[in-house]
């Protein structure tokens, strides 16, 4: 970052109560103060105890903005904002200092400032309460979260699990999706061994109090224990008892119990700090709740806080803690994780030292990766992305350098697009043409008038008409991928007018040549960009057994040796499977017009149906931008066309650590490296089956690794950067 951001922080939460919520808006202060930007945190009530605000008096840059005592509201009285009142809020003191970002969390609260308008664009939310389900994923629910999508920078996610969910339901999210897990922080108390247990044996417990939360039957746990002969007692932090109207009952029962308890003591609201050292002083931390969150898609903050602490914890088994703590951790509940297994695990817990010390040990190892520092370095990072540096060719400008770009499929230009736009001395405007030879020739001419220089996507008709209709000193590029040259637009094109032809490939840019005799210096290549960093996520259970394919029409993109592959592999373990992203080709009028393709597809289709070997075996999914959530599940990307100008299929799937495997289409061995590709689907089946799974691991790192290298979005957004300003 050239500059210091300004961040604006509102949370739909009070911060007189300790739990997560409120943990994350103290700890997202921290982490962007610590990223370096000047930060104000607006409160949503009147703080009546200032102990998550003190850990954040004295950070550089950070504001806290207290709405009742400033009188940003006059005449409000004395209870929380509502998320009108602090879209309100928030408009005013943006007025008075404009902010780079507003980071926001609460589904309502968002939903009211995107209705409001005045931060479109700027808005990073961090989305918890949103529908976790297939069942609960309404089409109104998809509706508001589309519209939040639309208008945020980013969309901050606690889970890899939530990411996926998010970008499967709303495709506006993909591409603006981000982890930003829970952050603790590095523990200023003394973090002792844990080698010998107290006795009694300290049980611990902190945060809000609540039915799902199983914390009115941890009370009964040390007369539980005592019933099998372990002495024990619980220590409970936090002062905020849930009100559930389904069960009036719950609040005076379990504020009788933390008070009147036998083995339970109480230590009210404290300090996070304090809260840590309580806990550093005991034995086991509990985060056993109901079953029914067990399918919950964030992470748990006081199972990483008690980690940090090197406290092992007891906890549900559910696939969000194995993958952070591994199928064999020792202290999840067993059973239907009811009162008797909970006293299970924690009976395990102090008779089995061992199990005890490894349990410690997992949750330490867990905690060190969500470290405070490691949440300011993510922030960094995202901050250096979204707001880049000017380049040194445009900072000197007197106006900022005018960028159009026309064309009629602009997805190959997407997040270049979104670069673009993000740079400082650039202006950026589109002119999308309604058909490849379709558009508005007064909004064409408007745009050739006004820009400095032009990109056209497609050597098409666009291209075509900004040739004859270029304005004199500004620079025309036209992007050529593959199909045109098959077609009379190049030979229509007045290359005396165009500055530089891209294309993705060297073997294209040599056809390119052959076929229309253009100068070469106005030939050059710029490969096709990856978004390395978005595609980058953790491989599902049994990726390695699964085949993809994305993308399938037309016919020479050859579904039916993808098959043969599956075939041969099937053949040897009935474990492969193929996964196939892609419009079906009968959506494409111009393929399924040509009675050649629905021939191939007939007899693909029919194929699929009467082979033994593939019964069950294909899945087509369905086209969509969530890519990278797809590619979890995919070990190997095929690439069986006959003919490729580029292929991004291999190179994002090389990007989600799976194993590329191409046929020798030409140009293939001009882009990928040579291991990659296969003389025939037999070979490249034999190919596929040697790796065991340590091999395909260390084969998808390697293939991740070139890809950055090669095609990343940064690199390749130099290189477009370059070419633009270099006029």
């Amino acid at each position: 970052m050239s500059r210091t951001l300004n961040a604006l922080v509102y949370g739909d939460v009070d911060l007189n109560l300790i739990d997560g919520s409120a943990v994350w808006a103290q700890s997202t202060v921290q982490a962007l103060s610590r990223a370096g930007c000047r930060t104000r945190l607006v409160l949503k009530a009147p703080v009546r105890t200032e102990r998550l605000i003190e850990p954040l008096a004295g950070l550089p840059g950070v504001t806290v903005v207290r709405p009742y005592e400033e009188r940003l509201l006059p005449g409000q009285a004395d209870r929380p904002l509502s998320p009108v009142q602090a879209s309100q809020v928030l408009a005013g003191l943006d007025e008075d200092e404009p902010c780079d970002l507003l980071v926001l969390r609460g589904r309502r609260l968002v939903g009211r400032v995107v209705a409001d308008g005045g931060f479109e664009g700027r808005i990073w939310a961090y989305l918890t309460d949103i529908p976790q389900s297939a069942a609960e994923m309404t089409e109104g629910a998809r509706a508001e979260l589309t519209r939040i999508a639309e208008a945020s920078q980013r969309l901050l996610c606690q889970t890899e699990e939530l990411r996926c969910l998010l970008e499967t339901w709303v495709p506006e999210a993909c591409g603006k999706c981000v982890l930003s897990p829970p952050a603790v922080p590095e523990p200023d108390v003394p973090v002792p061994e844990h080698e010998r247990p107290h006795d009694p044996f300290r049980l611990v417990y902190t945060g809000k109090f609540a039915p799902l939360w199983n914390t009115l039957p941890m009370t009964r746990l040390p007369a539980l224990l005592a019933g099998r002969g372990v002495r024990a007692e619980l220590h409970a932090v936090g002062d905020k008892i849930h009100h559930d109207p389904s069960r009036p009952d719950f609040q005076p029962a379990m504020a009788r119990a933390l008070a009147v308890t036998p083995g339970v003591e109480h230590h009210g609201g404290q300090p996070r700090e304090e809260a840590m050292r309580i806990a550093a002083d005991c034995d086991l931390g509990l985060g056993w709740r109901e079953p029914a969150l067990d399918a919950s898609l964030e992470l748990s903050t006081k199972v990483l806080e008690f980690g940090a602490l090197g406290l092992p914890v007891v906890l549900n088994r559910t696939p969000a803690h194995e993958a952070l703590l591994g199928a064999d951790y020792p202290l999840y509940v067993p059973g239907r994780a009811g009162l008797d297994d909970a006293v299970e695990a924690v009976t395990r817990a102090v008779r089995e030292p061992e199990a005890r010390r490894l349990a410690a040990d997992r949750c330490r190892a867990a905690a060190a990766r969500y470290t405070l520092q490691a949440a300011a370095d993510r922030w960094r990072a995202q901050l250096e992305k979204a707001f880049p540096e000017a380049p040194a060719a445009v900072a000197a400008r007197p106006r900022p350098l005018r960028v159009g770009v026309a064309g009629h499929d602009l997805k190959f230009l997407s997040r270049l697009l979104d670069h673009f736009r993000t740079l400082p001395g650039l202006d950026v405007r589109v002119d999308a043409w309604q058909a490849l030879a379709r558009h508005d020739p007064a909004a064409s001419r408007e745009l050739a008038d006004w820009a400095d220089v032009v990109v056209v996507e497609w050597c098409g008709p666009a291209a075509v008409w900004y040739s004859r209709h270029k304005r004199q000193g500004s620079r025309l590029i036209i992007r050529l991928h593959r199909f045109e040259l098959d077609a009379e637009w190049p030979r229509q094109v007045d290359i005396d007018a165009v500055d530089q032809v891209i294309c993705v490939s060297s073997y294209y840019a040599r056809r390119t040549l052959e076929h229309t005799g253009w100068p070469e210096s106005k030939v050059t290549v710029i490969p096709n960009w990856v978004d390395t960093d978005q595609l980058d996520r953790p491989k599902a259970p049994g990726a390695r057994f699964r085949l993809g394919m994305i993308g399938i029409a037309p016919s020479r993109k050859r579904l039916d040796l993808g098959l043969d592959v599956l075939e041969a592999l099937r053949a040897r373990d009935r474990r492969w499977h193929l996964s196939v992203k892609s419009k079906p080709p009968w959506e494409y009028w111009w393929i399924w017009n040509k009675p050649e393709e629905r021939a191939h597809y007939d007899a693909v289709l029919r194929r699929m149906q009467t082979s033994p070997l593939l019964e069950g075996a294909v899945v087509f999914d369905e086209f969509g931008a969530d890519v990278a959530s797809w590619l979890r599940r995919v070990g190997h990307v095929l690439s069986t066309s006959d003919d490729e100008s580029f292929h991004l299929a291999p190179a994002e799937g090389m990007a989600s650590a799976a194993v590329p495997a191409l046929l020798p289409w030409p140009g293939a061995d001009e882009i990928y490296d040579r291991r990659w590709i296969h003389q025939d689907p037999e070979t490249m089946a034999n190919a596929v089956a040697e790796l065991d799974e340590e091999g395909w691991r260390d084969t998808g790192r390697l293939a991740r690794t070139q890809v950055r290298e090669q095609f990343s979005l940064h690199r390749v957004a130099r290189d477009w950067t370059e070419l633009l300003v270099s006029g």
